[in-house]
């Protein structure tokens, strides 16, 4: 059996629909099709997930929704309309909106879920409507009583009880359309994945049943070394390593949620990401292990939007515990870190920014302060991660130097340095005004000779 998932761009049209169709129907052992929400037709468009956004933002602000509603209606509704259906799946869908919209909301976070769900649950009925309409028989699936999530508000994972729940779709004689994006609490509240989460049900999907791989359609062929956007013609990865994938998802290749791999890398199952306009393109290969090769790096990614807390105290070396105590006040206001590079008397602690407020800033300061009796705290922002990936790396001498002298010649300042113990991947902070710059630079050094891998 093979899981297959459809992103926003292979679904955002009847002409994208029909494509996915085609596709799965191909191969009779594509039967598990987990789909998102109608993403963008054009650059100039708008995700049916960011107008759901502002449908509950209004709802929120005690705003008109009528106008709201109909542009995610119009949405499906056109979709359908090309696809040849008759009027009854626009109307469930509408009145499914309607009802979303009405629900208590006194937890905003919830009932934002609640609403941004509805882009994928509805394509995906949509989408087994449209399987059924041509002669492929295809049943949607909810994931309610299925896919069993955590509860709020802690960040929303999978429980081991949804891969037994799920399970049972492998004896499917019919094609599942499962949305992707959300599942539910034990006690029945629906909760997301973050944006691009979609990916995360597919794998806890492929995980469930055992499927021998796991298909991650999208709009690109393969992945490549580098963001084509900001460097010309990057060289394409024909196959890849977990833990490889894991480390350029992390930092911004967005072609693969960096959550979605725990699912199938404990069951060893491949990933093939492929493009749903070009199906006969081999993609990348995503696997346990991969045979050893002479280069050092598999990739470069890079990402912004973070922020630097610094605290310094002298003999900080000497004080036991004290590190425990800083994550503690970190940990306290629900915030979650990235790396923690150390000297003996300072530490710094790479976060986010978007988990970041004016109010918890100043809270972690002053307690830094007070608790610990540091002589120095502060935040500083606007930083970017550039990450140097490859499982060579740990093979090969002087990479470090390669890379920082590359940085160099950009103009640009390392902040920070961060090497992993598995040395898989090297991590530099730097300031986000320098990274496509520096981005290039690396990719030179690294990939100017090599064509393809």
């Amino acid at each position: 059996m093979i899981v297959c998932k459809f992103g926003g761009t292979s679904v955002a049209s009847a002409e994208q629909i029909k494509k996915v169709a085609s596709i799965v129907k191909s191969n009779p052992e594509r039967k598990i099709v987990a789909v998102s929400a109608p993403g963008k037709r054009s650059s100039d468009d708008i995700k049916v997930t960011d107008l759901l956004i502002d449908l509950a933002n209004t709802v929120i602000n005690k705003g008109d929704v009528e106008a709201k509603i109909k542009a995610v209606v119009d949405r499906y509704r056109n979709i359908a309309e090309d696809l040849g259906l008759d009027n009854t799946i626009s109307d469930i869908i509408e009145q499914d909106i309607r009802g979303r919209v009405t629900e208590n909301w006194s937890n905003k976070d919830l009932f934002l879920d609640n609403i941004k769900a509805s882009g994928e649950d509805n394509n995906a009925k949509l989408i087994a409507c449209y399987f059924n309409a041509i002669g492929m028989p295809a049943k949607y699936i909810s994931p309610k009583d299925k896919l069993i999530l955590n509860d709020f508000p802690e960040r929303t994972y999978a429980l081991p009880e949804a891969y037994e729940n799920l399970s049972v779709l492998k004896n499917t004689e019919e094609i599942i359309i499962f949305p992707g994006f959300f599942g539910y609490t034990k006690a029945g509240i629906l909760r997301t994945f973050d944006r691009g989460g979609s990916d995360i049900t597919g794998s806890i999907l492929a995980s469930a049943v055992g499927a021998k791989l796991y298909e991650n359609f999208t709009d690109v062929d393969c992945v490549f070394a580098a963001n084509p956007k900001v460097v010309n013609d990057p060289v394409d990865i024909k196959e890849i390593t977990y833990r490889e994938m894991r480390e350029l998802s992390y930092a911004g290749f967005s072609v693969f949620h960096d959550e979605a791999l725990m699912p199938v890398y404990k069951q060893g199952i491949p990933v093939n990401i492929k493009n749903t306009n070009n199906p006969s393109a081999s993609g990348t290969l995503i696997l346990p292990t991969r045979p050893a090769t002479n280069r050092p790096v598999t990739g470069i990614s890079a990402d912004s939007g973070f922020s630097i807390l610094y605290v310094s105290k002298y003999l900080m070396n000497r004080e036991v515990g004290f590190g425990r105590k800083l994550l503690q006040i970190i940990e306290e206001e629900n915030i979650s870190y990235e790396h923690t590079p150390s000297g003996l008397d300072d530490i710094s602690v790479i976060m986010r920014s978007s988990q970041l407020t004016p109010e918890n800033e100043e809270r972690i300061v002053r307690r830094v302060k007070n608790e610990l009796c540091a002589d120095d705290v502060q935040f500083s922002h606007n930083f970017s991660m550039i990450v140097i990936v490859g499982e060579g790396m740990r093979h090969n001498t002087g990479l470090a130097a390669r890379a920082a002298t590359a940085i160099s010649a950009t103009g640009a300042n390392i902040e920070m340095i961060n090497q992993g113990s598995s040395e898989v991947s090297l991590v530099f902070g730097v300031r986000s005004e320098f990274e496509d710059q520096i981005l290039k630079g690396l990719y030179e050094e690294f990939f100017a000779t090599i064509t393809s891998f």
